[in-house]
């Protein structure tokens, strides 16, 4: 959602832009507001382009799960954390071991409140050198970066890197398609980031992305962006793709989406994530709402994230009510749609913990008429990341 100026104003605020966006539009992108950004949710791809995928939220889907899509992700936030004990500062906002995360590691973690609630949620790589890099989402970047810099040390500064484009290429070729133009990159492990030079241009590669996918995200200088995009597409196996599939790819694979199915209000035991708490953490729960979340591990909490599957064809959206095979509330849909690779509509949501069981019958309240669903496991399309 875009925050727009104040009712009374008639002048909304302006729509920020990626250093891609003429290139978007030029590819046919359909540009809608997201995160107060310009952004494209799918493409009317013309001429080449079109024999490879004729455009739209699934076939954009489709062809990433079978060849490759590229994804803007520019709007996201991203920093360099810079000093000798950056990696112990860090560690005081998130529960993820980040002293023990090696140079040329990135890895998944959350910033979590006083409550044990999800701040946000964001990747940090280790860069080596006193160096971590951070990449937050869109939506709470000024927050987050407002939060860490006010927690940290004289000895450690936070730089925003707002003269960076990211780009994240997904998908089975992806590697084929990359090591074309860097042939480091087929060496590096899932997680793991790199300097590279692609097609001339120097990036900074992670092995990761939010599609389930095998894939990479990369940094880039702004002022690159539109030749490292070209180079990528030109490739037959790749084609743009839109915010709209990066949605249904990253639901089939289980995944949450701040804002929808992970917030300050929800803590990682509720969301399923307990698993980036650091071994090493759980000696002394030293982290914002340590002890709320442990106390959660220890005696359960009262609903728990699922993935849900409704009969039919018709797709539970976010907001939709969970109902017991009782009539008694059970939860709500956070995250719901059509998933292509399914053929099928498929959602994530909350319920109580006593029908969180994979299998377990409930109905969503679609358009007012109780519809049959049930608990199922998650992802529903099984990840395929390198190894």
């Amino acid at each position: 959602m875009i925050e727009n100026a104040l009712p009374d104003d008639p002048t909304p605020t302006p729509l920020k832009t990626t250093p891609l966006d003429a290139w978007h539009r030029r590819l046919g992108a359909r540009m809608v507001p997201f995160a107060g950004y310009a952004m494209p949710v799918q493409y009317d791809l013309t001429g080449e382009l079109a024999t490879r995928c004729k455009g739209g939220v699934m076939a954009e889907h489709l062809h990433t799960r079978t060849a490759a899509g590229l994804f803007d992700v520019s709007h996201m936030g991203q920093a360099k954390l810079l000093g000798a004990t950056a990696a112990a500062a860090l560690e005081r906002l998130v529960p993820g071991d980040i002293l023990g995360l090696k140079p040329g590691r990135q890895r998944y973690t959350l910033l979590t409140n006083e409550a044990g609630g999800i701040k946000d949620d964001l990747m940090v790589a280790n860069l080596g050198n006193e160096t971590l890099f951070l990449v937050v989402n869109a939506s709470r970047k000024d927050d987050d970066f407002t939060h860490i810099a006010a927690t940290l040390p004289a000895a450690v500064t936070l730089e925003p890197q707002e003269e960076r484009a990211l780009l994240a290429l997904q998908g089975p070729e992806a590697a084929a398609v990359l090591s074309g133009l860097a042939p480091e990159a087929a060496q590096l492990r899932f997680m793991a980031v790199a300097a590279l030079t692609i097609a001339g241009i120097p990036c900074l590669v992670s092995r990761s992305g939010y599609t389930g996918e095998d894939g990479y995200e990369i940094s880039v200088p702004a002022t690159d962006a539109e030749a490292l995009a070209d180079a990528l597409i030109a490739h037959p196996a790749v084609v743009p793709a839109g915010l709209g599939a990066r949605d249904s790819l990253r639901l089939e694979a289980g995944l949450c989406l701040y804002g929808n199915d992970i917030d300050e209000l929800t803590t990682p035991v509720e969301a399923g994530l307990t698993w980036v708490i650091g071994k090493r953490r759980k000696m002394e729960w030293d982290f914002p709402g340590g002890l709320a979340v442990r106390d959660q591990l220890d005696n359960g909490p009262h609903r728990k994230r699922v993935g849900i599957r409704p009969e039919g064809r018709a797709p539970a959206r976010a907001q939709t009510d969970i109902v017991a095979t009782d009539g008694t509330a059970a939860g709500t849909i956070t995250s719901g749609g059509f998933g292509p690779s399914l053929n099928a509509p498929i959602a994530m949501g909350y319920v109580r913990k006593d029908l969180a069981t994979d299998g377990t019958p409930l109905h969503v309240i679609v358009r007012g008429k109780p519809l049959p669903a049930v608990v199922a496991p998650l992802p529903f399309v099984p990840h395929r990341y390198a190894t």
